[in-house]
């Protein structure tokens, strides 16, 4: 669990940089490559080739999928939605672990649908009154995103301990290579070149650029996927949201966003509606499992 909290205290710091730094100002594709490129360079000196082919081409699907393709629509949600927001709305990510699991094994935990609704209800209560097109397209960027990342995290631990893989760093570079591959595509196909940077140590888009590449992508990834892998499912599905509250207060004490007090007040009740929607959820999985139902 020591690797979840790790990384979760440092992707707080990545949503408000993504924002306040990148969005809007570089091309998000090329963003994405560079973080993919930067990560793999990582773990280019621990790699080792001549690995098993099945299993570098699982984890190359399954970083192209869980990063790759979850950061084209994660990226672009910062364009309609505030970062406080993209945080809090990736609360649903457990979900979608566990109904894609259940998918997989044909059968479907219909309670935990109680516990959602809650949680859209309390996003409702957020931005009531407020309610754009930009918001319901970066709410819905979100989710697509949300269910790339919660898809691959289930995905990496059945093949971690199908493979029976002692050493992760040692194959955790192909990870990255299949997110590289999705990043070059979408970079060719729908990049903007005047929103490259020019490359500068001082520019603060490359400082940012960096330590999202080397730090949240690079040393962030591997330790959350190496934590899912040890970890209980229970523990992994709190752990996504545990960096919600911890990415607003961020936002604030660093940038100082400011909020009217009809804003925070709808805030506070909308963020205690989706956490006690979290308690929800758990009291239902903890059902579930005493009915002996199979666990993540």
């Amino acid at each position: 669990m020591r690797y979840l909290v790790i990384v979760s205290c440092i992707w707080a710091f990545s949503f408000p940089l993504i924002k306040h730094y990148l969005s809007g100002i570089v091309d998000n594709y090329f963003a994405i490559l560079v973080r993919f490129v930067l990560a793999f360079i990582v773990f280019l000196p621990l790699m080792r080739f001549h690995t098993n082919l099945r299993l570098a081409l699982k984890l190359m699907g399954i970083g192209a999928l869980q990063i790759g393709v979850m950061y084209i629509f994660y990226y672009n949600a910062f364009l309609y939605i505030s970062a406080s927001e993209v945080a809090l709305f990736t609360i649903f990510t457990p979900f979608y672990v566990t109904l894609i699991y259940d998918i997989c094994h044909r059968r479907l935990r219909s309670l935990y649908f109680i516990s959602v609704a809650m949680a859209v209800f309390g996003a409702y209560i957020i931005r009531s009154g407020a309610i754009d097109s930009g918001f319901v397209i970066g709410f819905l960027l979100v989710q697509v995103a949300n269910i790339c990342f919660g898809a691959g995290q289930s995905l990496y631990k059945y093949t971690i301990e199908q493979e029976k893989v002692s050493n992760q760093a040692e194959v955790f570079g192909f990870f990255y290579l299949g997110a590289i591959i999705v990043g070059v595509l979408s970079f060719v196909t729908l990049g903007d070149v005047d929103k490259i940077p020019s490359f500068s140590l001082n520019s603060p888009q490359w400082i940012v650029l960096i330590y999202l590449g080397v730090i949240a992508s690079g040393a962030g990834y591997f330790m959350w996927n190496k934590g899912v892998s040890m970890s209980d499912s229970g523990v992994v599905a709190i752990m996504n949201n545990a960096m919600i509250p911890l990415v607003v207060l961020v936002d604030w004490l660093f940038w100082g966003r400011q909020m009217q007090s009809e804003s925070l007040i709808k805030l506070i009740c909308g963020g205690v509606v989706i956490f006690v929607s979290l308690a929800v959820h758990y009291w239902i999985m903890r059902w579930y499992n005493r009915t002996n139902l199979r666990r993540i």
